[in-house]
């Protein structure tokens, strides 16, 4: 599927009970690819364990924010200071005048993230997304040619008599033309 079946929720169903079960659907590109904001301006040092800013001063401290296992994902906040950030000459469009704080967050990547992004470096992962195509352009005609993207009709059973011969539909046509 597409990223929208690559959330938390499915992750987790994946896992749960033992079940090998393999989401075969894209990570949204802020998670993998993450949204920071000025990135080309920021850099990490990894001696320090912290952020540099464009003047080249280090974070003088980093604080989690964001609750474990609450559907979001936590964020890695670094706090610069700011008396430096007043003298800066890379302030202009950097630290806001009368700011008690400068700031900058990088979010962290949960578990089930982490294991779906080397899924999805797996060959496994790769020859499964290359067969997508056929599946969309199969739903593609049951909702634009034989009408089953909207509902005919009121309640579960009557979707599913429009799903089922929708489907009965698409099937007949193949068999004929492959006759």
């Amino acid at each position: 599927g597409d990223s929208a079946y690559s959330g938390k929720e499915n992750l987790k169903l994946k896992n749960k009970d033992n079940q090998q079960i393999k989401v075969v659907a894209k990570l949204n590109p802020s998670i993998t690819q993450g949204c920071r904001k000025d990135e080309d301006k920021f850099d990490f040092n990894k001696d320090a364990g912290m952020f540099v800013c464009p003047a080249g001063h280090l974070a003088i401290r980093k604080a989690r924010q964001g609750k474990k296992e609450q559907g979001t994902n936590q964020t890695e906040t670094y706090y610069f200071d700011v008396e430096k950030c007043k003298t800066c000459p890379f302030g202009q469009g950097c630290y806001k005048p009368g700011a008690k704080t400068k700031t900058y967050s990088v979010s962290i990547k949960s578990d089930l993230h982490k294991d779906q992004m080397i899924f999805q470096e797996t060959e496994y992962y790769r020859s499964k997304s290359k067969e997508r195509y056929k599946i969309e352009a199969k739903n593609s005609e049951l909702k634009n040619v034989h009408g089953y993207g909207r509902a005919n009709s009121y309640g579960i059973q009557n979707m599913e008599m429009q799903g089922a011969m929708a489907i009965f539909t698409v099937n007949m046509k193949r068999i004929l033309k492959l006759i």
